[in-house]
């Protein structure tokens, strides 16, 4: 039987709000702070929906598909509009922990533990009546973190899955594709494609269409890496390494996996192993991240269009990262966005109307925001914050490129900027401090006839370094300092190098 719940939605700062970055301010949709399974006719604003948001999609109608951690999916209609008018109608239920939906024609694409689930409303009611199986393939074994995450659809249309390596009681990593990315293949199959992974909790495609991942820093993992899947890569975690022995894995080591070594000697030990696009530097950027959306605003989001966001969980915040490619290799600059959200962020969607909704769950882990679940949403003003917008590598330093026209004084001084470059231990802790840390010397600073670009000369740039930098000395035109002064730029390639 249909059920329909309409919440007047009592919202806990329900006031745009300014954040981190100036331009940018944050919307409450709905909170909480005491989960409830409660389902009974005195329902109260927030009472007997959980909405710990672990997948999101936008229906043709307009509705938002959410599924929620603890086994269900919820239509939101009118999410876009006054909080309070929200009406909130469940979908589906019974699943077994979902972690994403996507919508695929006329049904939803909905990854939990065991398989990918196509939900279907047959007769119109508003309620899924059909519950067929759409992947499926990887061992399942009850371990407490044999999650699975997806799917995702790259520029090609190809759909993309990726699972968590068990831990804990009843782990099994020599089974079936743990720790794995693949696609969703015909006749309900799952295609491994790339091994390496630790907890893939987030899948997104670039502008271009290639299909990129946020994994979480743990064992054999220095720091959160975003990785550029593509078949026959294998990227960090080797715990899962046992399936390349299966007849269908597309990768087979070549050598054995070094360890307590750093790591740019391991990539050059194994040439299977593929660099993380980005490194986002643990405490910096965040410590555990979760989901990847795209800015493909037409400027309704401000200057960031083509750039990735990404989601963090620990510290309830947004990054954004922007990519290039040298050599045929992605990296690029990671920069701090906004933080200050109400719960873990966990999963991010871009409406139609070009603002960002974030989903969020602390799911009773450690996390800085207030609240245990909500959505929230986030929206540009129209005044563009004096930020780096780009990071660009060159052959001896690096261009960055301003939202604003910069001053010029300030701007070309070399003692405006500082730069170091560092990189990790691999091994299987969990974890790794930054180590073989160096300063760098800009040695020259040129500003553009346009004030909007700067080119740095850099002694002693390092591939495969992470290079830190910190412009605090630099102003714009109308003399303000930059509200987010730190790049964290990955240097797989030096342009022109060998």
């Amino acid at each position: 039987m249909k059920r329909i719940l309409s919440l007047a939605v009592a919202l806990l700062g329900s006031d745009l709000r300014l954040a981190a970055t100036e331009g940018y301010a944050i919307q409450t949709i709905l909170t909480g702070s005491s989960p409830t399974s409660s389902r009974n006719a005195n329902w109260k604003p927030g009472d007997g929906l959980t909405l710990e948001v672990s997948g999101m999609d936008f229906l043709p109608d307009g509705k938002l598909a959410v599924a929620i951690r603890k086994g269900e999916v919820w239509l939101l209609d009118g999410v876009l509009g006054p909080p309070e008018k929200v009406r909130y109608t469940l979908f589906a239920s019974g699943l077994h922990e979902p972690l994403g939906v996507l919508r695929d024609g006329d049904s939803l694409l909905v990854t939990q533990r065991t398989e990918v689930t196509r939900l279907r409303d047959t007769n119109g009611d508003g309620v899924a009546d059909e519950y067929l199986t759409a992947a499926r393939g990887w061992n399942v074994s009850g371990s407490y973190h044999g999650y699975a995450y997806g799917p995702k659809r790259d520029g090609r249309g190809d759909l993309w899955v990726a699972l968590n390596l068990d831990m804990g009681d009843r782990s099994d990593n020599t089974a079936a594709w743990r720790g794995w990315s693949g696609l969703m293949g015909p006749d309900n199959t799952f295609l491994p494609m790339a091994a390496g992974l630790r907890s893939p909790c987030g899948l997104g495609a670039n502008a271009a269409g290639d299909m990129f991942c946020v994994d979480q820093q743990g064992t054999w993992i220095p720091s959160t890496p975003i990785y550029h899947l593509r078949k026959g890569a294998f990227f960090l975690n080797p715990e899962g390494i046992a399936s390349q022995d299966r007849p269908d894995s597309p990768l087979k080591l070549s050598a054995p996996v070094p360890s307590k070594v750093p790591y740019p000697a391991v990539l050059r030990a194994l040439p299977e192993m593929k660099p993380p696009a980005v490194w986002l530097p643990y405490n910096k950027m965040g410590r555990s991240g979760t989901d990847l959306a795209v800015g493909a605003a037409d400027g309704k989001f401000g200057p960031f269009d083509g750039q990735l966001f990404v989601g963090e969980f620990t510290d309830a915040k947004v990054g954004r990262v922007f990519l290039e490619k040298i050599d045929g290799e992605y990296q690029g600059a990671a920069f701090p966005f906004l933080s200050g959200f109400a719960s873990g962020v966990v999963r991010l969607l871009f409406a139609p109307d070009g603002s960002l909704l974030i989903g969020m769950s602390s799911r009773g882990w450690s996390s800085l925001g207030t609240q245990a679940y909500g959505l929230q949403r986030v929206r540009w003003s129209g005044v563009t914050p004096f930020a780096i917008q780009e990071m660009r590598a060159q052959p001896d330093g690096f261009e960055l490129v301003f939202t604003t026209a910069v001053d010029p004084v300030s701007a070309a001084l070399p003692a405006s900027y500082t730069l170091k470059s560092y990189t990790y231990l691999y091994s299987n802790a969990y974890g790794s401090a930054e180590i073989d840390g160096q300063s760098l010397t800009v040695t020259n600073a040129s500003v553009s006839a346009d004030r909007r670009r700067v080119r740095l000369q850099v002694a002693g740039l390092r591939a495969l370094y992470v290079h830190e930098l910190r412009a605090a000395g630099v102003r714009s035109a109308a003399g303000v300092a930059l509200g987010q002064p730190e790049a964290y730029y990955t240097l797989n390639r030096i342009p022109g190098g060998p």
